[in-house]
C-alpha cells in the first residue's frame, strides 16, 4: 500500500514554496533516520520537509558503500517530511520522537518500501484497516448481498432499508472507534486521521472538541496543532444547534436575497453546481420532499457555486428545481462557500424556523425521514 494514501492530509499541505531556511530548525530535538537502498541510483538521496505553506527545509542523506544511510535530523515539531530517492521514488514520512528505519526500492514510483518505528504512520494504518475491516464482516457481507437481491428485483423500499442499516452498523464501528482515539496521545498521525475523510465531523464532533483542547494545553505552540484549533473553531460556527450565518446573494433576476428573509421555516440551505454529479443526481430527492412539505412550512435556499449565468439556470431549469437561488457565480471563492467552509459539494444545512442548525447533509431517505418527523400531525 502507498503510504500516501494513509497520509490523509499531506498532499494538501504540498506547493511550490521552496525558501525553507535551516533557522527553522535551530531548537527542537534530534531524530535519526536510518535505512537501505535496493536499487541505488545516479543522483541524490534529499529529504524535505512540507509545511502548510508549502516546502520548508531540506537536505540530502548519504548512501554508505554497503546501500545503507543514517541521518540526524533536528526537528522542532512534529512534521511531514518527503524522502525523495534519484527522483525516482517517493515516500512520506511522520517525524516525531521516534527514529524510523526506512527500507526502499529506489527504483519506481510505485516500488517496494518498509516504515519501521513510526507510531504516527502505526496509527493511521490502524484506523484505516478497521474501517476497511468493516465491509468485511458478515454482518456487512449479508447487508451487500440484500441490497444487491433488492436491486435487481427493482426493490427501491428494500434498497434504502438496506443502505440505512448499513450506514446505521458503521456509524456504530466509527462510534467505537472515536471512543478509543479519545484515549490517544497527541500525535501528528491522529490529527491526519481526523483531518481525514474517515469521520463525519459533524457526528463526531465531541471527539474534534476534545483534540483541539488538548492541543491547547499540551502542544500550543505547534503550527500543526494551531491549524487544527483554528478548524475546530471554524466548525463551532456552523455546529448544530448554532445560528447559521446570513448569506446575501443575488437570485438569477439580481435581487438580493438574505437567507434570514425565510426565516418563520424550515429551510434546507443546500449548496450545489450544474458541473456537480453527485448534486444532480440528489436534486430529484430534494424535489420530491420540497413538493411534500412546501405547504407545510418547508422550503430551500440553493447556493450555487457555478461560474455562468448560463449554467446556473440551465441546471435549475433541467432539474426542475422551482425554490429560491441565489448565487454570486464565484465558483468555490463564493462568498457563502467560503462563510460556510464548503470544501466540498452537495453541501447542505436544515434550519429551524429561527436559522438555528438543527441537522446537515441529511439526503435522500434522511431528509425526509426529518422531515416526516418535523412535520408530524401537521
Amino acid at each position: 500500500m502507498k503510504l500516501h494514501t494513509l497520509l490523509l492530509a499531506l498532499l494538501a499541505l504540498s506547493g511550490c514554496n521552496t525558501n525553507g531556511q535551516q533557522s527553522q530548525h535551530q531548537k527542537g530535538w534530534e531524530v535519526t533516520i536510518s535505512g537501505k537502498v535496493g536499487y541505488p541510483q545516479p543522483g541524490t538521496i534529499s529529504i524535505m520537509e512540507i509545511t502548510r505553506s508549502g516546502s520548508g527545509w531540506q537536505d540530502t542523506i548519504q548512501l554508505r558503500s554497503n546501500y545503507t544511510f543514517s541521518k540526524k535530523i533536528k526537528i522542532k515539531e512534529p512534521g511531514y517530511y518527503k524522502i525523495n530517492f534519484y527522483n525516482r521514488q517517493v515516500i512520506d514520512v511522520i517525524l516525531d520522537k521516534s527514529n524510523l528505519e526506512i527500507y526502499a526500492d529506489g527504483n519506481s514510483p510505485s516500488g517496494y518500501f518498509e516504515i519501521k518505528g513510526s507510531p504516527d504512520i502505526e496509527l493511521i494504518r490502524k484506523v484505516q484497516n478497521r474501517t476497511l475491516a468493516f465491509e468485511n464482516t458478515p454482518q456487512a457481507q449479508q447487508i451487500i448481498s440484500d441490497f444487491d437481491k433488492a436491486q435487481k428485483e427493482g426493490n427501491e423500499q428494500a434498497m434504502l432499508a438496506q443502505q440505512d442499516k448499513f450506514f446505521d452498523m458503521l456509524k456504530q464501528e466509527k462510534d467505537k472507534l472515536a471512543a478509543e482515539l479519545k484515549a490517544e496521545p497527541l500525535s501528528l498521525g491522529l490529527l491526519n486521521v481526523l483531518e481525514g475523510q474517515i469521520f463525519d465531523k459533524d457526528q463526531h464532533f465531541d471527539l474534534y472538541v476534545h483534540v483541539a483542547e488538548k492541543l491547547k494545553k499540551e502542544w500550543p505552540d505547534y503550527s500543526h496543532a494551531r491549524a487544527f484549533i483554528d478548524m475546530v473553531d471554524r466548525m463551532k460556527k456552523l455546529a448544530v444547534g448554532s445560528p447559521a450565518p446570513e448569506i446575501s446573494l443575488p437570485n438569477p433576476e439580481g435581487k438580493i436575497i438574505p437567507l434570514s428573509s425565510l426565516r418563520g421555516k424550515y429551510v434546507l440551505v443546500d449548496f450545489w453546481a450544474k458541473w456537480c454529479g453527485p448534486c444532480r443526481k440528489e436534486n430529484p430527492n430534494i424535489v420530491k420532499v420540497y413538493n411534500k412539505y412546501k405547504d407545510k412550512g418547508f422550503t430551500v435556499y440553493g447556493v450555487s457555486l457555478d461560474r455562468t449565468r448560463e449554467d446556473w439556470l440551465q441546471g435549475i431549469r433541467e432539474d426542475g428545481l422551482t425554490w429560491t437561488h441565489v448565487s454570486d457565480l464565484k465558483f468555490w471563492q463564493s462568498e457563502a462557500a467560503r462563510t460556510y467552509n464548503v470544501t466540498a459539494i452537495p453541501f447542505s444545512l436544515l434550519l429551524d424556523p429561527n436559522g438555528v442548525i438543527i441537522a446537515k447533509n441529511l439526503r435522500g431517505q434522511a431528509l425526509d425521514k426529518k422531515l416526516s418527523e418535523i412535520f408530524k400531525g401537521k
